[in-house]
């Protein structure tokens, strides 16, 4: 008897780097970064708050060389980067407001998670994290959401070199993708949404279709029915912080896999990794796309939960939505051994190498998704051979 057909529509959003909420990450992750490059052993939680004309730093931050950082400078020059340079709209570099209210780390937080040894450092919160992949992209990422990113960061690079000159920094994407049977077969829907100079509605969403449908056409996923909704209210020019207010860590489901799988809830940017929200996500995505590499399962998600204060995880579970070649227990009793993967705070943080980036940067990640992109760590997969034979496949 065949198997009935299974058949649905499933959408992710991303948004650009000039999206309000996006500002704030980059700001937030800037200065982590500067913090890390003095000191490795740095303890950030930087919280960014954006509004018209105005950029406001808050949270908590212990780092030695303090003195040397300046992260009023830091904010400017991640607004400049971005492209908000024109002080009649409402929000520049060069004119904003700046307040700083950074202070140290809570002792009673600081008192669990210093240790010594990296396999006796606390955890720097309570709470649950996941990671996920699935073979549905070359990225092992889910398909609408690779294609919102790239789309949007596609855009990014029209706007800076030039080629569509009245682009503005603020803009969101939106792809809409058919599966039949779990696989991505062809794209229903595309809405962009992009700040702009004042230009005429017509041909604003005549050129940025045109440049869509280039860009998207070597998905193979293009039909004549794929629709196209092109600023969709007709005009979209106060953008940016003028045009709405952001924060740190609003973006959670753009900055993960636009919605499948599971949150913990966490965000990422501003905390350096002694905060498993952040590190052990990035962890359990390592995790999980080293397991569907390895051919142990078509989709994987793993939750990780952990006490504060203590290394040891309190769970590891792990769900291969049936798509496993070996039970879901061996699974997790492979990642439970700590000989593959260690999931203790202090040992993830060292195998990833997350308190001293090389050749990338926390910055880097806040923009376009922290997963699915070459280049972090937690992206590589190394640890296929090891899964394989610690699973008995051939």
């Amino acid at each position: 008897m065949s198997k009935m057909m299974t058949r649905h529509v499933y959408t992710s959003e991303s948004v650009s780097e000039g999206h309000p909420d996006k500002v704030c990450d980059q700001i937030s992750d800037a200065i982590l970064d500067a913090c890390l490059a003095n000191d490795s052993a740095a303890h950030v939680a930087c919280e960014t708050a954006v509004g018209s004309n105005l950029v406001v730093n808050v949270g908590e931050i212990t780092c030695k060389n303090w003195d040397r950082i300046n992260p009023g400078k830091i904010a400017r020059d991640v607004v400049q980067d971005i492209g908000y340079d024109t002080p009649s709209e409402g929000f520049s570099f060069d004119t904003f407001n700046y307040v700083c209210a950074l202070h140290g780390q809570s002792v009673d937080i600081a008192r669990g998670v210093n240790k010594v040894k990296p396999e006796d450092q606390g955890a720097g919160d309570q709470g649950m994290m996941f990671g996920y992949a699935s073979n549905a992209t070359r990225q092992l990422m889910p398909a609408p959401i690779i294609f919102s990113h790239s789309l949007l960061q596609f855009f990014t690079t029209l706007r800076k070199n030039g080629e569509i000159a009245y682009l503005r920094p603020d803009s969101k994407a939106q792809v809409s993708v058919l599966h039949e049977n779990g696989d991505a077969k062809e794209i229903t829907a595309v809405v962009i949404s992009h700040q702009t100079r004042e230009v005429p509605i017509t041909r604003i969403r005549k050129e940025l279709e045109e440049a869509a449908r280039a860009f998207l056409k070597d998905t193979g996923m293009l039909t004549n029915k794929t629709k196209f909704y092109i600023n969709p209210t007709g005009r979209f020019v106060v953008g940016g912080p003028c045009g709405d207010s952001g924060v740190t860590g609003r973006k959670i489901i753009v900055d993960t896999y636009g919605g499948v799988g599971s949150h913990g809830g966490g965000a990422f940017s501003g905390k350096d990794p002694s905060k498993v929200d952040r590190s052990a996500a990035y962890y359990c995505r390592y995790a999980a796309k080293n397991i569907v590499a390895a051919g142990l399962a078509d989709k994987c998600e793993i939750q990780v939960a952990y006490a504060i204060g203590v290394a040891k995880p309190l769970s590891i579970n792990v769900s291969t939505y049936g798509t496993g070649r070996i039970d879901d227990e061996k699974i997790a009793k492979i990642l439970t051994a700590n000989e593959i993967f260690d999931f203790r705070p202090g040992m993830l943080i060292k195998d990833l190498g997350l308190t001293r980036p090389k050749g990338w940067s926390y910055r880097k990640t806040s923009n376009y998704g922290h997963f699915g992109r070459d280049g972090f760590p937690w992206e590589k997969t190394d640890r296929v051979a090891a899964l394989r034979s610690a699973s008995g496949l051939k």
